[in-house]
């Protein structure tokens, strides 16, 4: 029996359902993901309750369905001034 994969699409669903109003592209092999999240909801809150926040919305997927995830948090301001 083979290795179940996760596609980008779940990934970015999963998210999605957790900060609905967050700005969402995700890059990945199956396994190992890299997401970029733009959310209102990470103004005023350090790195590491971005992450919280991002690993709540993607719950028990991270245990099951993701093996490594890089994470790239920003504010609309922090991604503006990226541009």
């Amino acid at each position: 029996m083979g290795v179940m994969t996760t596609s980008t699409t779940q990934v970015l669903r999963w998210i999605k359902q957790g900060l609905p109003e967050a700005c969402v592209s995700v890059d990945g092999d199956g396994r190992h993901f890299s997401v970029r999240i733009i959310a209102t909801e990470f103004e005023g809150v350090t790195l590491l309750q971005r992450h919280r926040l991002v690993y709540r919305a993607l719950g028990e997927h991270m245990a099951h369905d993701i093996h490594a995830l890089s994470i790239e948090a920003l504010t609309p301001e922090e991604a503006e001034s990226l541009n």
